[in-house]
């Protein structure tokens, strides 16, 4: 178990690379300020959660945290795939996780093909198990709709995507 979640972020949607719209499956990605404000100890790799953009309904995700090894990225990042199709860019506006658990480490892959094979698999794994009560309470918790200034982690959210 890893003793760091569930962990909460929050922060602007910035434009990423528009690599997982162009396989239909669109991301929404923090700030590189968000992604630096990780603890040391968190993992690279995929993880499941909760997730809401400005702070609407709550929708399952699944994120991943890291390099994204197969397209060889610069930078560490974090892509959400939040369970939902919103039909429009979410650029400029607020998205809030709620990370629950930890799927599997990064991986790199030999095609395009198995890497969207691997995302499929990874969202239908997330759904089960976001379908459990412990994890599904986490749902509903304030973080999701208060709108005052401290997140979870006892940290100051700003609009400009830092926490």
């Amino acid at each position: 178990m890893l003793n760091y979640l569930p962990y909460y972020a929050s922060g602007i949607v910035v434009e990423g690379f528009r690599r997982g719209s162009e396989i239909g499956i669109p991301t929404a990605n923090y700030p590189l300020e968000v992604v630096k404000s990780l603890p040391n100890c968190f993992k690279t790799g995929i993880y499941y959660g909760w997730a809401n953009v400005d702070n609407g309904p709550v929708y399952k995700m699944v994120m991943s945290v890291g390099w994204n090894p197969y397209y060889s990225n610069k930078e560490k990042s974090m892509e959400t795939h939040i369970l939902h199709d919103f039909g429009c860019d979410l650029y400029g506006l607020l998205l809030k996780t709620c990370i629950v658990g930890f799927l599997r480490p990064e991986s790199n892959f030999d095609s395009l093909e198995k890497l969207i094979c691997a995302i499929e698999e990874d969202k239908n794994l997330a759904e089960g198990l976001l379908d459990h009560e412990s994890n599904k309470s986490l749902q509903y918790s304030s973080f999701f709709y208060d709108t005052c200034k401290k997140d979870k982690n006892g940290k100051d959210s700003v609009a400009n995507g830092s926490t």
